[in-house]
This record gives C-alpha cells, sequence and structure tokens, in this order.
C-alpha cells in the first residue's frame, strides 16, 4: 500500500482527490495540509511515500519548497499537482527533484498511474504535458563532463552500483544523477535516455572486443 500526502490550499479539491485515491486500493491518504507552513511541520513528523504538491501556495514557492524537502527527504517522491501547463514551470520543479507532473484535470487513472511510477522512483509526466516535449529544442541540452561519464556508462549497461565503483561515488549519487539525466533528456525511462542520447552523439558505441 503506497502511502499519500495531499498538499493544496483548494480544500474541495483535496477532498475530491483523497476520496478518489482511498478508492483506488493501492494506495491512501496518510494526510493532507493546505500551506507550506503546516506541510513543513507535518513532513517532519510523518512522511509518506508520495507527496501531492500543489505548484501555487499562499504562503511561498512551492517549487523551492519542493528542493527544501528533497533536501531534508531525499527518500519522498513528489508530484506537482497543479493547473500550470508552461513546460518552464515543469522544468524547474522536475530539476528541483520532483519525480511527476500531473494536471489538476488528469483523468484519475492518470493520476493513479503517476503515483504507481514515481513510487518506484521512476519519472512521470501526464499525456498533455509529455506530449509537448516534442517541441523542445533538444540541441540545447547541456551536460556536465561528469553527466556525461554517467550517461555513457548507463549506455553501455552498467549498474548503478557498477558506475559507483568506477567513479568512486556511492549509489545514491548516482541514482540522483540518472535521475537529473532523464529530466535534462525529457525522457520518462532509461531505455528513451539511451534512444535519444545515441540520436544526439551524446554517447558512443562501444568498440568491438577483439
Amino acid at each position: 500500500m503506497i502511502t499519500v500526502s495531499i498538499l493544496d490550499d483548494h480544500k474541495v479539491l483535496v477532498n475530491s482527490l483523497s476520496e478518489l485515491i482511498n478508492d483506488f486500493g493501492e494506495a491512501r491518504i496518510t494526510d493532507v495540509y493546505y500551506s507550506i507552513s503546516s506541510g513543513r511541520l507535518g513532513l517532519a513528523k510523518a512522511l509518506p511515500d508520495v507527496l501531492l504538491l500543489d505548484v501555487s501556495l499562499p504562503d511561498g514557492d512551492s517549487v523551492e519548497f519542493c528542493a527544501e524537502l528533497m533536501k531534508s527527504y531525499p527518500q519522498l517522491k513528489i508530484i506537482m499537482l497543479t493547473s500550470y501547463r508552461e513546460f518552464n514551470v515543469a522544468r524547474r520543479a522536475l530539476h528541483n527533484g520532483a519525480l511527476g507532473y500531473v494536471l489538476k484535470n488528469s483523468e484519475p487513472e492518470e493520476i493513479f498511474a503517476g503515483i504507481e511510477t514515481v513510487s518506484r522512483g521512476e519519472l512521470f509526466l501526464c499525456e498533455e504535458f509529455d506530449l509537448q516535449k516534442d517541441r523542445l529544442d533538444m540541441k540545447a541540452v547541456n551536460l556536465s563532463p561528469r553527466e556525461k561519464e554517467v550517461l555513457q556508462f548507463i549506455a553501455d549497461g552498467l549498474t548503478t552500483r557498477e558506475i559507483a565503483k568506477k567513479i568512486f561515488r556511492n549509489e545514491e549519487n548516482i541514482r540522483t544523477q540518472h535521475r537529473v539525466l532523464l529530466i535534462k533528456m525529457v525522457a520518462v525511462n532509461t531505455p528513451l535516455l539511451i534512444k535519444k542520447a545515441y540520436e544526439q552523439n551524446l554517447v558512443r558505441l562501444n568498440e568491438p572486443k577483439k
């Protein structure tokens, strides 16, 4: 059973979502919050598996709050729940550690899929937003030397543990870099990440062993 908390200042929406998610059967609502201040206090006492976090809250920048939460609770999985369709808003949230972006008018099945997907540590973009990624100029992707190195190892088929040993980092650091790469490349999973990396000549094919 996936535990879910909601942080949104629209009480009618919160009540509706809570009922839908509890009826879903695979997840249950543990707490609801209506402001960043109450969410900060509540999450310090009880942490869910997944947090649905509204982009627009009355007492602060929830996208920055997302970054704050990820720093304090790196195991927390966050889905931004929003009415905004602008890619720049979503990209900022994803760069700050969110794993999902779901529009408030999404179908219940899509919200359920988002909860299940991010609970596994995978990126989830709702269908309407996912369609926008094709409008991006992917030539503008800017990767650091370390990110390119990790991307090459991923393309080579190395596991998180193997990559960590090669570059003398812990496995959590590699998982974080992997997630950042998914976000920067706008890829919802690793196979698509590798496909895009090859298409943009960001990785090289392994030389056949003689």
